[in-house]
C-alpha cells in the first residue's frame, strides 16, 4: 500500500519556525513536492525536490524562508520553515510523482498525496 503520513505542523507566532515530515512508503517516488491550501483558495505549490535532490523549486513567497530536503534512504522528505507569517497559515500537504515528466510546480504532476497538516501563524 503507497502512503504518504505527514507529521509537524501546528501553531506558531510571526517570526517562528516549523518542520513538517513526510514519510513515503510502498514505492519510490521521482519528484516530491509541499502544496498548501488556504480557505478559499486553490492549493498552490511551495517546494519541490527532484529523486536526487539536483533540482530544486520554490515560488517567490517563500524562498528565502522554507527548504524542502529529502532523505531517500528514510523515504522522508521535510519542509523547513523559518520566518513564518500569517499569510503562510494553510494546511500543508506532501506529494509524490512516480513519473518522470511534468513539471514539479503541477499538482497535476502528483500521484499520491499526504493527509494534510494545518499550519497557523499567528500576528
Amino acid at each position: 500500500q503507497v502512503q504518504l503520513v505527514q507529521s509537524g505542523g501546528g501553531s506558531v507566532q510571526a517570526g517562528g519556525s516549523l518542520r513538517l515530515s513526510c514519510l513515503a512508503s510502498g514505492r519510490t517516488f521521482s519528484a516530491m513536492g509541499w502544496f498548501r491550501q488556504a480557505p478559499g483558495k486553490e492549493r498552490e505549490i511551495v517546494a519541490a525536490i527532484s529523486q536526487i535532490g539536483d533540482s530544486i523549486y520554490y515560488p517567490d513567497s517563500v524562498k528565502g524562508r522554507f527548504t524542502i530536503s529529502r532523505d531517500n534512504a528514510k523515504n522522508t522528505v521535510y519542509l523547513q520553515m523559518n520566518s513564518l507569517k500569517p499569510e503562510d497559515t494553510a494546511v500543508y500537504y506532501c506529494a509524490g510523482s512516480i513519473r518522470f515528466a511534468g513539471a514539479m510546480t503541477s499538482t497535476g504532476r502528483y500521484d499520491y498525496w499526504g493527509q494534510g497538516t494545518q499550519v497557523t501563524v499567528s500576528s
